[in-house]
């Protein structure tokens, strides 16, 4: 077990099941159950009071859009999720196809405004990086215009809630797409970066790249270093610390429950070991549970519980680990 950096990481989880696919489409099953998920993140979460992130996903879209009104927010009702001392890692999607970047700024004014003593993180946008994914802000148009103006507005806001922090989030960045941040910052200058209090990353290792398990570490350690080297360093971002924002693992056919477990204690023993040096100071799972373990497909199973919140290995692998390399 490597050592836990000097305070601990916070950890966190996405509760809800809803997920979205490679294609746009969002996979679901059987309805999230509130006192299995409080039960489940109890466990988690360890003593009341340990520092803990729920993980939620608000979605701006245009009014007459109704498209995505089926899902405005997951999981529904996620405040109720916030006893014994969590807070909320909360994320503000941009999904305006009429490119509203002003009704952006004002939808991140009022989720500050309704929830910035609960908020530990708002996050604004996610993945804006991936354009081919309506799921994705990056589909949208404005969205670099968007990210650049949210953060300004939702930082003045946040500034009456200590501890509240304002960050963005992205996939790995390689070839052509490794300059979207160095953009970003181009766009939005000083303001931007001085509004910035951490940057996330999204990543899925071995999920749609198959890594051995014995090269994972490895693998883990050289994609953190040189995302925090050769991304955010030039884009004027290497002084902020850095969020694993979303990973996991998904069973299913060909992936056994067992090597989720070697693959999640793989990656954030892999996290904790390089937290110090590369400034990492928290990490979040995607997600509790699966969408619908009834089905097979890659984005059915992410969960570290069945879809009737029975563990799977993963859980209690998760649950050890935030015992003893979290955050007090």
């Amino acid at each position: 077990m490597a050592a836990a950096p000097r305070g601990g990481l916070l950890f966190g989880v996405y509760p809800g099941s809803a997920t979205g696919d490679d294609a746009g489409r969002i996979v679901t099953g059987p309805p999230d159950v509130p006192r299995r998920i409080d039960d489940a993140l109890d466990e988690l979460q360890g003593p009341a009071g340990r520092a803990f992130a729920v993980r939620a996903y608000r979605i701006f879209t245009d009014p007459a859009d109704s498209s995505q009104s089926a899902l405005p927010e997951t999981p529904a009702g996620f405040g109720r999720y916030l006893g014994r001392g969590r807070v909320l890692d909360l994320v503000a999607q941009y999904h305006s196809a009429a490119g509203d970047v002003p009704g952006y700024c004002a939808f991140l004014e009022e989720l500050v405004d309704s929830y910035g003593d609960r908020i530990g993180s708002l996050q604004v946008g996610e993945e804006p990086n991936v354009t081919g994914n309506p799921s994705l802000d990056g589909w949208y148009p404005r969205v670099t215009e968007a990210i650049v103006s949210g953060v300004a507005a939702a930082k003045a806001r946040a500034r009456r809630f200590p501890g509240l922090t304002v960050g963005i989030n992205t996939t790995p960045l390689a070839g052509p797409g490794r300059t979207f941040l160095a953009e970003l910052t181009a766009a939005g200058r000083d303001r931007f970066i001085a509004s910035l209090d951490y940057v996330g990353l999204d990543f899925f290792p071995d999920v749609f790249r198959p890594v051995p398990v014995p090269q994972l570490s490895n693998v883990v350690a050289g994609l953190l270093a040189d995302h925090r080297g050769r991304v955010l360093a030039p884009a004027g971002l290497g002084h902020l610390p850095l969020v694993i924002t979303e990973h996991g693992w998904p069973t299913g056919p060909g992936r056994p429950p067992g090597r989720q477990a070697q693959v999640l204690s793989a990656v954030v023993e892999t996290i904790v070991g390089h937290a110090a040096a590369l400034n990492i100071t928290g990490y979040s799972h995607f997600a509790l549970r699966d969408a619908c373990t009834a089905r097979t497909g890659l984005f059915c199973q992410f969960g570290l519980m069945t879809d009737d919140y029975a563990p799977k290995p993963a859980f209690g692998a998760y649950r050890d680990l935030i015992r003893s390399c979290g955050r007090q």
